[in-house]
């Protein structure tokens, strides 16, 4: 026996009944009736949903995931490429350079200050300021200030170039 159904009187706009009647076809709806009920249906569930991703369209929600994925694709070897750079001239500097513990530790910790305080934006100016001591900042010397130079000369900035060994 067939669910009984409440009878409820509506009215819409005759734009509404043209629209209705041209995505009956679409909904495989066989009456206005079935429509309606299967509109009030969805978007009841669309107001009751936590989540509306059920919502978008499967073809759509496959689109996104795919772009996405394209995007963590292409970052992941984007990384991959410039942590291959990074080891190449960490590798070029310290063969070339004779640097202590003591001015490596202080470097490290001036770097994560410095890219904390600049959200990561550095550049090689700044870096090349800080080297000569033209930096403004009280505490400005050169990292490699001790490696290689004479006693006269410590403490003083000192570009890093100054510091290697010719090859």
């Amino acid at each position: 026996m067939p669910e009984e159904k409440t009878r409820i009187h509506t009215r819409i706009t005759p734009e509404t009944e043209r629209k209705m009647a041209a995505a009956m076809p679409v909904a495989n709806c066989q009456s206005q009736n079935e429509f309606v009920e299967t509109a009030i249906c969805f978007y009841c569930d669309y107001l009751a949903a936590d989540d509306t991703l059920d919502f978008i369209s499967p073809n759509l929600s496959k689109a996104l995931r795919a772009t996405v994925q394209d995007s963590e694709n292409r970052m992941a070897r984007l990384l991959f490429k410039l942590t291959v750079e990074t080891s190449m001239m960490m590798n070029v500097l310290a063969a070339g350079m004779e640097i202590s513990e003591a001015d490596l530790e202080y470097l490290r910790g001036r770097c994560v200050r410095e890219i904390k305080k600049t959200n990561g934006n550095i550049s090689l100016k700044d870096a090349v300021k800080y080297q000569r001591g033209d930096c403004g900042d009280l505490l400005c010397r050169g990292l490699f200030s001790s490696a290689r130079i004479s006693k006269a000369a410590r403490g003083k900035p000192l570009p890093i170039w100054k510091t290697m060994s010719p090859m």
